[in-house]
């Protein structure tokens, strides 16, 4: 079951935006992801975000890959136009959609493995390029989807379900993106509401690439070896007589505090990781300076949140490329194709 349509009531006294709409309207169907999933938090931040912005639904453009992720679009913005494209391969369907309307906004939704795996080269270039679109990685470690194996973003030394070790350095989408050009770069805690919507509110208003790199602890793969109520152990002891599935109810996890502070997060299977929030003094311009932050602070073992870098100066794909004001899926065949005159003057100015 992938789809639980959500009943249409509407209380008199929910609040609404300066468009008259409730949080309510900004929402899709009801989620299918296991309980407690951090996916879940960052559709609940993205919907209060666009909610608080005042942005009409059908003005925005979400696109996906392949993956758990990837499956979360539906749950939110179920008035906007949506498209899930192939594993890895969903910035090359963005920028295509940007070139021919800019007049949307782009929002992508990837995990870390369809953007730091298979789908790396596709984000490298979609940074490089300065695609106006917000670019939300939710980043659990794992391959959800096919039972929990480690993504190209797991640490090294973190240990699988079945206790085997990730050997592997891991790859950071925050310190790649800021080396290909992106010009806004923030993480976040999917637990931590209270930051996560203003970051996506400032990357949905900047004019670039803007990616945020959301860390989602996945709660399908907590059951560790040596329980007699682990799924592995049950299998290993039971006459199945069909195939169903079913995954523990979780809390989500959750962790707010103020600017500069540290706080250690444990997850459902009893592993920690220690989260950073910038302080109110933190230079965000400073690209140099902002790489060495991150590098120093991932020495510590320490998760490093917020707005990272920002870099207001910079063009997006279409002033870069000089495109025209109107829409391009807008112009008309003649203004598209203007015939051999004018493709030989364009070629005579080139000489």
């Amino acid at each position: 079951m992938t789809f639980l349509a959500k009943p249409k009531l509407h209380h008199p006294s929910l609040p609404t935006n300066l468009l008259g709409f409730t949080r309510r309207d900004y929402e899709g169907p009801v989620s299918t992801l296991c309980a407690g999933c951090g996916h879940d938090s960052i559709s609940a931040a993205i919907i209060q975000a666009f909610f608080e912005l005042a942005i009409p639904p059908h003005r925005v453009a979400k696109l996906s890959g392949i993956g758990c992720s990837s499956k979360t679009p539906t749950y939110f913005l179920g008035q906007s136009h949506g498209f899930n494209s192939v594993h890895g391969r969903m910035p090359s369907v963005l920028t295509g959609a940007n070139l021919a309307n800019r007049d949307l906004i782009y929002l992508g939704v990837s995990g870390d493995g369809d953007s730091a795996s298979i789908g790396i080269g596709q984000f490298a270039h979609i940074m490089r390029r300065g695609v106006n679109m917000t670019y939300i990685v939710e980043n659990n470690g794992v391959y959800g989807l096919t039972k929990g194996q480690f993504s190209a973003t797991a640490d090294k030394g973190s240990k699988s379900k079945r206790g085997a070790s990730n050997d592997d350095e891991p790859i950071d989408l925050v310190m790649l993106a800021l080396t290909l050009g992106a010009t806004f770069v923030a993480r976040g805690f999917s637990g931590d509401k209270a930051q996560l919507v203003p970051l996506i509110k400032a990357a949905v208003q900047h004019k670039g690439a803007a990616l945020i790199d959301v860390v989602s602890p996945c709660v399908a793969f907590n059951n560790h070896p040596g329980s007699t109520k682990s799924y592995d152990y049950v299998r290993a002891h039971n006459e199945t007589v069909n195939f169903l599935d079913f995954m523990p109810r979780r809390d989500a996890i959750t962790a707010e505090g103020p600017p500069g502070s540290v706080e250690t997060v444990t997850l459902h299977d009893g592993g920690q990781i220690r989260v950073r929030r910038v302080d109110d003094g933190y230079d965000a311009t400073d690209k140099v300076a902002v790489m060495a932050y991150l590098e120093a602070h991932r020495a510590k073992g320490e998760v490093v949140t917020g707005l990272l870098y920002v870099n207001e100066s910079d063009e997006d794909l279409h002033s870069a490329q000089g495109t025209v004001a109107r829409p391009l899926n807008a112009l008309s065949d003649a203004e598209l194709v203007p015939g051999a005159a004018a493709l030989a003057s364009v070629n005579a100015s080139l000489r």
